[in-house]
């Protein structure tokens, strides 16, 4: 086999434009990426510069380059284009001939090309017509209801095309349509034969001594390759050491063999346990022993089980790996840029990393966008995140009584369910993104789609391509979804919802404490980002929540309202436009940190939460707990916490006196550990302190005791009370919260005297040591230039108490003038000034 790499330098031009001809592009790439990178556009994410470049998007594009063909490569019986992303409706000729046109930028596209082909120099040229222009012609042909209008931007009728359907705009996202060859493009040539599908399924009955796994390899091939019959070997390394080899022989188009591993090595959720990957190799021969073709997959050995069993609540909804049930600690992901060639194989793996770093587990790659590039779902497979894979389809109805748009969607589902199948992250497939939820009825309607037309592609299509592609994976056919009646959508007694009232609905933080919903794949609540990110957008005069520019990059028409309704609920009003952006992130985690712990202590009826979102596209005012240059807002660093493997937390009560605490373990087997509690008034003087030793079951939560704070709280008013709580295990904290009897807003918190150290043996990682004479809230550190990573932000302080954390920065630096760079700030700093 042969390939000829096209990828590399190309010329884009604008069709029947020549103001913006045979300029430079890069392929994998956009035209926006383009015009970017050569000058030619300002950046789409300053200011408004979005609305000046709309033009793009309905113009059309020509790519074209010149190659050259040896007559070594035209000798080969079989000569393809292959395509792996053409965003998307693409038409392509070679050498001024015709090859085809395409239609899906979820698809990969091969075409046979040998008979257009030269010798010598070649011309390719894929002209990509304009995705808006298309969209709003379909839908003014035949209209079909959707979404539109609930956020500022976005274009109707983008259900008509296979296309990332966030790249129209979304209520946190840009409208950057883009086109181009998004992903690599090749030329294969090949005599014989060629591996086109290796399927492994596994069979963990007589796990964990062994592991059976079944390799059914399916071979393409030309006529000499049907009369010579290839073989196929198969061999399975484990940390680049040969485990298992084994002969294939041809038994026609399909080459099955079954392999055992003994002593196998189980792959786990992060958390749980270790991430071992077998790489599974299958090297196609020619009768003469001649490598014809190779195929490397990586897999890990792991079985993944969604429990649905009647219970005293309802149906229960839980995940088992490898037989033992786990809490899903998740979020949200999104596509991590409008403009997908910025995305570096480095930037998902910093993103996953981030995300296992606070102890998620399962991330839901959401049905708005992609389905995602190898490098999300290697990272995933190396961290141990589980991955909640939406097929690409979101918050609009879909023209499935369509037989046309019917065959290309599931074209789509073979060439996806064929290249992430073999993931050990990939947990469940997932029909669609909030269908349900509003978009489905009787019949066809302004609002809806008929039931009838939805499972022909849910319940049906979908399904049926998963039995024969992928047979032991799940399958769920939306999110939200009651199995028990699917009208009932969000329902607390089966199923999975999405819980939108504290922020759609403007209900307080509280209500979280309400649910008893069994698992919650998406709730969330936004914030603004840190002052840098802000800064790399804005001009000074437009830092301003109201301003032009800030509100082009909030996209929720309720967004900044809703922030600073709960922020006056919450806490008192912000000093200046920086600490209103640091302190809309406190609340931002404060709502997180409500409904997670509360789902966590109602284990086993609730068993997973994954809020809403990871990431960002663009820098924007969002639900993030990331933003776009990927600094953790003070959600993220609570998550580290409220997602911590055994969390302690407590249920405040001024009216009763009394505050539960509970220590909620996510640890395979029970654990000893000694609960302490220490209550303090704002100078920081002890007023009551207690603890207790105690076991706490596994995967389950545990209430540990209820204090009785009668005479505390009769003696001195709530909003004097700080209650302090901590968890040791085996002489270890590894858990700590603070309770409060009042809003912080009616918190007279005295201004604390905050005192840091700094220590390092390398100048690069820096030990920071912190002390205070007076109780800190929500205490957090900034560095000025370059960026920093911390070990934790966000924190409380309590005088008598020392706070250890890391600090990670990207230079060289001595202590003393990383210290001239570090600023230390808590709440009262948003809203007092020091004298």
């Amino acid at each position: 086999m042969k390939i000829l790499d096209l990828n590399g330098q190309w010329l884009l031009s604008q069709k029947n434009d020549t103001t913006f001809a045979n300029i430079p592009a890069t392929v994998p790439g956009c035209a926006h990426g383009d015009l970017l990178n050569t000058g030619k556009i300002e950046d789409p994410y300053y200011r408004d510069n979005e609305l000046k470049v709309a033009w793009i998007s309905q113009a059309d594009w020509i790519y074209e380059r010149k190659f050259t063909v040896s007559d070594d490569l035209l000798k080969h019986e079989r000569v393809l284009l292959h395509c792996d992303g053409l965003d998307t409706l693409a038409t392509i000729k070679i050498n001024d001939t015709l090859v085809a046109n395409t239609d899906n930028m979820f698809r990969t596209w091969e075409f046979d090309i040998k008979n257009v082909l030269r010798i010598g120099e070649n011309t390719i040229q894929i002209e990509f017509a304009s995705a808006e222009k298309y969209v709003l012609k379909r839908q003014q042909e035949h209209p079909i209801p959707d979404w539109h209008g609930t956020w500022q931007v976005g274009i109707k009728g983008r259900a008509w095309i296979r296309k990332e359907q966030c790249n129209f705009g979304w209520d946190w996202g840009p409208c950057l349509t883009t086109v181009g060859i998004w992903r690599p493009i090749s030329i294969i040539a090949f005599n014989t034969g060629r591996i086109s599908d290796v399927l492994i399924r596994q069979d963990h009955t007589h796990a964990p001594q062994k592991v059976a796994l079944n390799v059914e390899t399916t071979v393409e091939t030309t006529p000499v390759g049907e009369t010579s019959k290839p073989s196929a070997v198969v061999r399975i390394h484990h940390q680049g050491q040969l485990v298992a080899q084994t002969q294939l022989q041809n038994q026609g188009p399909k080459l099955s063999t079954t392999v055992e591993l003994e002593n196998p090595k189980l792959w786990w959720p992060n958390g749980m346990g270790d991430q071992p990957l077998y790489t599974v190799e299958v090297e196609l021969l020619d009768p003469q022993g001649k490598t014809l073709d190779k195929s490397t997959k990586r897999i890990g050995l792991r079985t993944i089980q969604l429990v649905r069993e009647n219970d005293q609540w309802g149906q229960s909804f839980y995940f088992k790996a490898n037989g033992v049930p786990f809490f899903v600690k998740g979020s949200n992901w999104i596509p991590a840029d409008a403009i997908l060639s910025k995305m570096t194989r480095q930037r998902y793996f910093s993103l996953i990393a981030d995300a296992a770093a606070v102890h998620i587990n399962m991330l839901r790659g959401w049905g708005g966008g992609l389905y995602e590039d190898d490098a999300f779902y290697d990272a995933c497979d190396e961290m141990g995140i589980c991955i909640w894979q939406d097929f690409a389809f979101g918050c609009s109805t879909y023209p499935s009584f369509d037989n046309d748009f019917m065959k290309n969607c599931e074209t789509e589902f073979e060439d996806n369910i064929r290249r992430l199948r073999h993931h050990a992250c990939i947990a469940i497939w997932v029909g669609n993104n909030e269908l349900e939820q509003g978009l489905v009825a009787d019949t066809w309607t302004q609002s809806a789609m008929s039931w009838e037309d939805y499972d022909k592609l849910f319940n049906n299509l979908i399904p049926s391509v998963m039995k024969r592609l992928n047979p032991d994976a799940l399958y769920w056919p939306g999110s939200p979804h009651n199995p028990i009646d699917r009208k009932d959508f969000n329902s607390p007694t089966a199923g999975d919802a999405h819980l939108w009232q504290v922020w759609h609905g403007r209900q307080p933080f509280e209500w979280y404490q309400t649910c008893q919903h069994r698992f919650n794949s998406e709730f969330g609540f936004q914030s603004l980002p840190e002052p840098k990110t802000i800064e790399s957008f804005t001009l000074p005069e437009d830092r301003n929540l109201c301003s032009w520019v800030m509100e082009r990059h909030q996209r929720s028409p309720i967004g900044n309202s809703a922030i600073i309704q709960a922020m006056m609920d919450w806490f008192q009003m912000p000093n200046s436009f920086e600490n209103m952006s640091w302190l809309s992130q406190i609340l931002h985690g404060l709502a997180m940190k409500f409904g997670v712990e509360h789902w966590r202590r109602s284990m086993p009826r609730g068993m997973g939460t994954m809020y809403w979102q990871l990431n960002d596209c663009w820098p924007v005012v969002s639900w993030s707990s990331i933003d776009y240059f990927g600094r953790w807002k003070a959600t993220h660093y609570m998550a580290r916490n409220f997602y911590s493997p055994i969390l302690i937390s407590g249920l405040p009560d001024a009216d009763k006196k009394t505050a539960e605490i509970h220590v909620t373990s996510d640890l395979q087997t029970p654990c000893e550990g000694i609960v302490s509690w220490t209550l303090t008034d704002l100078d920081g003087q002890t007023l009551n302190s207690g603890e207790l030793t105690q076991v706490f079951a596994p995967i389950a939560n545990t209430p540990v005791t209820t204090l009785n704070l009668e005479k505390e709280l009769t003696q001195h008013d709530p909003k004097t009370l700080l209650l302090w709580l901590k968890l040791k295990i085996a002489g270890k904290e590894v858990s700590e919260n603070l309770l409060l009897f009042a809003r912080p807003k009616h918190l007279e918190l005295k201004r604390p005297n905050i005192r840091m150290s700094l220590s390092t043996t390398d100048n690069r990682t820096f030990t920071a040591t912190l002390e205070t004479d007076k109780p800190a809230l929500w205490v957090w550190i900034t560095k000025q230039g370059t960026d920093a990573k911390f070990s934790d932000n966000f924190f409380a302080l309590k005088p008598g108490d020392t706070k250890t954390l890391k600090i990670q920065t990207n230079e060289l630096i001595d202590p003393h003038t990383l210290s001239e760079e570090l600023s230390v700030q808590s709440l009262i700093d948003t809203y007092t000034t020091s004298v």
